[in-house]
């Protein structure tokens, strides 16, 4: 493909990007905000007491930890990241205490957690007979979008025995109605046009995005192994001020327009082109946050900015080669393949390091041995984000860009 092509294909995903980052109305599908952390715009805080007196003293501490996985579960299904679950005692009594991000309704995010959805397939048109096809057989629930209207569904997905179960119910009633019954309330009822193989099925209605995503939830959230009550709720201030928040904002753009700046003087036009790299660098990432979503706290501004800082290290490592290169070759474009390959293994090398760091910092397999601080995992998550988009932006974008507006030029 001819670095034309490539450039505007790079423009294209651009222009995407762009328009998911900017604060514009969206559909519905689409991710307007970003979502914020507990130190910036505050959120909820739920105590749950932990019934756990028909459980023996040898398994208490299990039964606890199983309860507060399942909890965690829940939320971070609510589309909620780094929220921070955890036990406590609090004069005898067994307690998790739930800080759940940017949820000020507390009662909503209770009602999620101590809720359990009951899903239940029934036949029959005046008579609802229950069918031995339940929740118990789901393997996992999804949002999705009805294909006919474009409004939010739920997808679901059987498990084996409840696939052959599905097969079965709907070979068995084939111009007839198989009702989805919710806790007790008939959510859909189409009719069955042929028999269903592959063990899937969609619940339709006129669900709002939200309460598709919580339905969702409610069926992949399974019981809790333990009763709980809730004992204390809070909404929770952001524990920074929107002073310390306008001022990091502040440094990061000057930091930006110092970077932005330092390479257009160090590097003139090949600087110019690392700076639109930057700028596309910028506007991905935006954009991925709102899409993916990542919850920003301070700490994970942090990485962002580092991430900001380290995007252009790609670019640097190979306009200083290029000035080695530049007078062994008959052309520019010639001097600057070579420096790209000859940058590339310190590039590699580089950021292969830090996205090693940064895997280690976020504990993703939540090994014992090693910490599992929300903050710290922000962190890590934004830095790994940034370093893999810069070097999409270093090594493809300015690359190609150079290829583009680079002309030919012999030297003597």
């Amino acid at each position: 493909m001819s670095p034309l092509k490539k450039v505007i294909l790079i423009f294209l995903l651009f222009s995407a990007c762009l328009y998911i980052s900017l604060p514009i109305k969206k559909p519905a599908r689409i991710n307007n905000n970003l979502k914020l952390g507990l130190d910036l715009a505050g959120g909820s805080q739920l105590v749950f007491e932990a019934d756990t007196s028909k459980i023996s003293s040898d398994k208490k501490n299990s039964s606890l930890e199983s309860l507060r996985n399942v909890i965690e579960r829940r939320v971070n299904l609510f589309g909620i990241s780094e929220p921070n679950v955890q036990t406590s005692n609090f004069q005898g009594k067994d307690r998790i205490v739930v800080e759940l991000p940017g949820i000020n309704d507390t009662k909503e995010a209770q009602a999620l957690i101590g809720r359990v959805a009951q899903l239940v397939f029934a036949t029959g048109s005046a008579i609802l007979i229950p069918t031995n096809l339940t929740g118990a057989d789901l393997a996992e629930s999804s949002v999705t979008f009805d294909q006919n209207t474009g409004k939010p569904a739920v997808s679901l997905t059987f498990t084996k025995e409840g696939g052959d179960k599905f097969a079965k119910i709907t070979g068995e009633n084939i111009g007839k109605p198989v009702a989805i019954v919710l806790d007790n309330e008939v959510v859909s009822a189409p009719n069955v046009q042929e028999k269903i193989i592959g063990g899937t099925a969609q619940i339709t209605g006129s669900f709002t995005l939200d309460e598709a995503k919580k339905l969702s939830i409610q069926l992949n959230a399974g019981a809790l192994p333990v009763p709980v009550k809730v004992v204390e709720e809070r909404t929770i201030g952001a524990t920074l001020g929107a002073e310390s928040i306008s001022k990091s904002i502040i440094a990061g753009l000057v930091g930006l327009g110092m970077v932005m700046l330092f390479m257009i003087i160090s590097y003139g036009k090949l600087g110019l082109v690392a700076d639109i790299g930057l700028i596309v660098f910028g506007v991905i990432t935006l954009a991925l946050y709102k899409l993916i979503p990542v919850v920003l706290t301070l700490p994970g501004i942090a990485g962002f900015l580092l991430s900001v800082g380290m995007a252009v290290d790609s670019n640097i490592l190979i306009f200083e080669r290029f000035k080695e290169e530049k007078n062994k070759h008959s052309t520019v474009s010639d001097a600057l393949e070579v420096s790209f390959g000859r940058a590339w293994d310190s590039i590699r090398d580089a950021n292969v390091a830090t996205l090693l760091t940064a895997f280690i910092l976020a504990n993703p397999l939540d090994w014992n041995f090693l910490h599992t601080s929300g903050p710290v995992r922000g962190f890590a998550i934004t830095l790994a984000l940034g370093i893999t988009i810069s070097l999409f932006t270093g090594i493809i974008v300015s690359r190609n860009l150079l290829r583009l507006f680079i002309k030919e030029k012999k030297h003597d």
